[in-house]
């Protein structure tokens, strides 16, 4: 049940709709219970059964005596007796017209703080999810790069979508049950002892009897819902896999392969679902069996009492009836609640276990913030390795960066050099050593101050579905358009952006879909233009522009690197050339470095064999 108490302190935001939506529970199970009580003068006027107010009392003391306490049961008797002398007073028709009234009234207040309960009752529940659901995302933004590599993208989206879907639609049941059915059980319990307390004990037969099969169906259920859930994760995983790589599939003719694929998880979702449903389905039917059967022992019992013994009225026995009639409907409700409670739990605690997960890259206590770069950054003996690895990705790097100083990587694939550039701004913490800035342990600045200062511009491009001027000038509020427009013509995005149906208003789909490969990474370097940081990080930043298009880029971006400190992932020989100092990276180490005459004039260097593979066809 933890699980479960973490969703209820969620409601201490909402505490003060959740009051209302008590008050208005109690009003209308009150008035829903007086609706039914009014049952039994009624039945009396008409059957012309009705007696004095003090031999027709709800409370007879020979029943009550023996289990009530004397106040109680006076009390109850001079309410009672009060009632009955209203009700009674006056003739037949007068009688109907007060009785008619009263239960107009009944139904109409019945009808009015139902709406009202519903209403409030909703609001809580649909803030509390909601509460859920932003906490859950929100902290999918405070872990690290190196969780990401190790979750599925699929999986986390049904964990913040379906997970809390189930969450919400089984809390729902939950939560209305939990304030509105007791409350209505107790007064029509409270109406059915009145009457005849010998005949409520008989119908408590069915308690332990519902209580066994509820128990055992609850745990099937939270069993089955945590594999539906983890299957359904699945699913969304394959779904987001295959349209991301919808052109790969079609290239390499796989629709069949990816469509057995699906197939394959929605089966097992499938018949995971019956087997939930065939769980569910039964405690319905039987707790209502069990009912019927008290039922009919109800009645042939209250008939002894009226027929043979004629110590009860047959209006009250009636009135019981309804009384214990009215109990089944919140009884059964009641018996599904613990079914809905493991299930909400199971869907729980895949996102409470998302929430749980500790980030690993997080602020120290009083972090240091830094609005400015001024002198270097430093890499002290830096190595690190991924949490699934055995192996370094980087081996004892110690490098210096000046303010001002472009510093360039290069090297074979698997090298380490992207691992590198993502431990300046902390998507990754060195797994030994440690990264300064100015002097600053990098562990020890704030995570958001370290992130201002830098620029970057990714290998693999990422913008928004939304407009051109809002990915260019994303992270930057009140961003004029002159200034978007501006960063544009620097990195030669502004002409095609013109010739768009909305221009910078034009909305660029999923991932930049309407765009070329040139025209996203185009609009990615306006992006970190615009930012206009002391550092800049480039990991291949030109790769997916043509040869005209990155001349023009890459004069604006060695502007851009006038009085910066910049990183680049080299992919073309301009920028290596100009590079104050070049770093070759082999298998997570520096095998050399220096500039690049320097490194061309080492016969058997490495960086003189890369030269020749790749730059030389490229001048």
């Amino acid at each position: 049940m933890h699980t479960y108490k973490r969703i209820l302190k969620y409601f201490t935001s909402f505490w003060k709709p959740l009051i209302l939506a008590i008050i208005f529970t109690f009003l209308f199970s009150i008035l829903n219970g007086a609706s039914v009580y009014l049952s039994i003068p009624l039945l009396d006027t008409l059957f012309q059964q009705e007696e004095t107010a003090s031999n027709s009392a709800l409370i007879k003391k020979d029943n009550t005596q023996s289990w009530l306490p004397d106040f109680v049961t006076e009390t109850v008797k001079s309410v009672s007796n009060t009632f009955h002398e209203f009700i009674f007073t006056g003739e037949t028709e007068e009688i109907l017209i007060r009785i008619s009234v009263l239960i107009l009234l009944a139904f109409l207040g019945k009808a009015v703080f139902g709406y009202l309960q519903d209403y409030y009752l909703s609001y809580v529940q649909q803030g509390v999810i909601k509460k859920i659901r932003d906490d859950a995302y929100a902290h999918l933004h405070k872990l690290p790069m190196s969780y990401f590599k190790n979750e599925r993208t699929g999986d986390l989206i049904s964990r913040i979508t379906n997970d809390v879907n189930l969450v919400q639609n089984s809390f729902s049941v939950v939560f209305a049950s939990i304030f509105r059915e007791p409350v209505s059980l107790l007064v029509f319990m409270i109406i059915a002892i009145s009457i005849s307390w010998k005949l409520f004990l008989v119908s408590l037969v069915v308690v332990p009897f519902s209580g066994g099969l509820i128990g055992w169906i609850g745990i099937k259920l939270r069993t089955q819902t945590t594999m539906l859930q983890q299957q359904m994760g699945d699913i969304t995983a394959v779904l987001q896999e295959s349209i991301s790589g919808v052109k790969i599939v079609k290239a390499f003719g796989m629709e069949n392969y990816e469509n057995n694929k699906f197939i394959g998880f929605t089966a097992k979702y499938f018949k995971t679902t019956l087997k939930k449903i065939r769980t569910q389905n039964i405690a319905s039917p039987t707790t209502e069996f069990i009912s019927v059967i008290v039922g009919v022992v109800i009645i042939y019992y209250g008939g002894i009492l009226v027929l043979v013994d004629q110590s009860m009225k047959a209006s009250e026995f009636l009135g019981f009836l309804f009384a214990v009639f009215q109990m089944i409907p919140p009884l059964k409700t009641l018996a599904t609640v613990n079914n809905k409670v493991q299930e909400s739990i199971a869907a729980g605690d895949r996102v409470f276990e998302l929430i749980d997960t500790v980030p690993t890259i997080k602020n120290v206590e009083n972090p240091i913030n830094i609005d400015s770069f001024n002198d270097k950054i430093e890499f002290r003996n830096v190595k690190f390795k991924y949490d699934d690895s055995n192996e370094d990705v980087l081996e004892d790097i110690s490098v210096t960066a000046k303010k001002g100083e472009i510093i360039a990587l290069v090297g074979g694939s698997g090298a380490g050099k992207t691992t590198f550039v993502d431990l300046i701004p902390r998507f990754f913490d060195p797994t030994g050593g440690n990264i300064f800035i100015d002097g600053h342990n990098t562990k020890d600045v704030s995570i958001e101050s370290l992130r201002k200062l830098m620029g970057i511009v990714t290998q693999e491009t990422v913008l928004f579905n939304e407009s051109v001027k809002r990915n260019i000038a994303y992270g930057l509020e009140d961003c004029s358009i002159d200034k978007v427009i501006e960063v544009a013509k620097i990195a030669n995005a502004h002409n095609f952006i013109q010739e768009m149906p909305n221009g910078y208003e034009t909305m660029i789909g999923e991932h930049g879909t309407k765009l070329s490969g040139g025209q996203r990474q185009r609009l990615s370097i306006a992006r970190a233009l615009l930012k206009n940081p002391p550092i800049m990080i480039f990991d291949e930043a030109t790769s997916a522009l043509d040869n005209e298009s990155e001349m023009l880029v890459q004069e604006a971006i060695e502007r851009l690197m006038t009085d910066r400190t910049t990183f680049v992932i080299a992919h073309r020989l301009s920028t290596i050339r100009n590079a104050n100092v070049i770093l070759v990276l082999d298998k997570g180490k520096i095998v050399q470095k220096g500039r690049h005459e320097e490194l061309l004039n080492d016969e058997n260097g490495l960086y003189k064999k890369l030269y020749e593979l790749q730059f030389r066809s490229l001048e």
